[in-house]
């Protein structure tokens, strides 16, 4: 990961240069906020079936929504043209097809604003000489794993306008994750440039593999829940904690080949979601008291306590999501708390490495 260093005060950092991390520290938490806030609207434009209906990818000329009813016609001929209409949405109105074109171009726009967010400022504190040596290249990771979100966000679209009726689940789960590991990399990247004086914790290599377990079972997760909602998986099976009136229900390896029951059984990915969830919750349990017991300092601690309760809620939260089928301010609450989940899992590995050394 980038800017590494041992977790120790940074030494000789003049007012200038403090003043200078402040001020990409903050702009790189709103970028981090728009991200969340995309995740959200990501969530919404799935839940209310409106991902597919701008069928073409117009970076530009796409910024422009349809301004008089000749062009809204031309619009919604091009939807009628796809499965999804042909086969699920024959005889919508105009009308209903405003309701769900909305919503796919507030995402596209919103995601056009963030990729001007960040490039923007960017161009600014490089400019003006802001931006030390060892952050130029991270930043421009940065905005090219950005422009990779959007053509994956294409391809995603794209999967759902030949021969299937919605995207592919594993397009989708990958947009997902990709959006989070964005968000991910942005925060961890900002909090190292805030101040950080603690010392270092006892048998700090072991919490730093154990927190970075941590982090890969939160992704994991997050991917697992992106083929839950590419297969609608969620409006299924909706009890708790015995599935199908079972523990383990019959039928999770009904597929053949076997391997594609993890992908493409809706009761297996549920199945999964489920198991990934109790070995997430048990794997923070067991970080909480590794650090605990090794006397860290109040940061870490207060941080790990802040990661166990938020793990926690969001259990609570995608069993209410399961239980109520799938409800959309629930599901979208459930969607963000995983984005928060991931960004407490980066607070405690930041708290263990430290500020970032200074590079000018």
């Amino acid at each position: 990961m980038v800017l590494s260093a041992a977790a120790a005060p940074v030494a000789a950092l003049t007012p200038a240069q403090v003043r200078n991390r402040t001020q990409i520290r903050f702009w790189l938490y709103g970028i981090c906020l728009l991200i969340l806030a995309m995740v959200v609207v990501g969530g919404a434009t799935r839940l209310t079936e409106s991902g597919l209906s701008i069928t073409e990818w117009k970076p530009i000329h796409g910024t422009i929504p349809p301004l008089s009813e000749a062009e809204w016609l031309e619009e919604f001929d091009k939807y009628r043209q796809i499965p999804q209409y042909q086969l699920i949405n024959k005889g919508m109105s105009l009308d209903e097809f405003k309701f769900i074109f909305w919503w796919e171009w507030a995402h596209r726009q919103l995601g056009r604003f963030i990729g001007l967010a960040y490039a923007l400022p960017l161009a600014f504190f490089w400019a003006t000489g802001r931006i030390e040596r060892g952050l130029k290249l991270p930043l421009l990771f940065g905005l090219f794993l950005g422009g990779l979100q959007g053509a994956v966000g294409w391809w995603m679209v794209a999967s759902g306008l030949v021969e299937r009726t919605d995207v592919s689940q594993y397009r989708l789960a990958t947009h997902l994750t990709l959006a989070c590991i964005i968000f991910a990399y942005v925060f961890w990247i900002a909090r190292r440039l805030a101040p950080h004086t603690e010392a270092t914790p006892r048998d700090a290599d072991l919490l730093r593999r154990a927190g970075w377990a941590v982090m890969g079972l939160v992704v994991l997760q997050i991917f697992l829940g992106g083929l839950v909602a590419g297969l609608n998986a969620g409006l299924t099976f909706n009890t708790w904690p015995l599935m199908d009136g079972q523990w383990v229900p019959a039928g999770l390896l009904a597929m053949e080949p076997a391997w594609k029951n993890f992908f493409e059984n809706v009761m297996t990915v549920q199945f999964q979601h489920r198991i990934g969830a109790y070995v997430l919750m048990a794997a923070v349990v067991a970080l909480l008291v590794m650090t605990l017991k090794r006397n860290a300092h109040k940061g870490l601690r207060a941080t790990v306590m802040l990661l166990t309760g938020v793990i926690f809620a969001q259990a609570a939260i995608g069993i209410t999501t399961l239980l109520l089928h799938v409800p959309l301010d629930v599901a979208l609450l459930h969607q963000a708390m995983a984005v928060i989940v991931l960004g407490m899992a980066v607070e405690y590995l930041v708290r263990l490495k430290g500020e970032a050394p200074l590079r000018s």
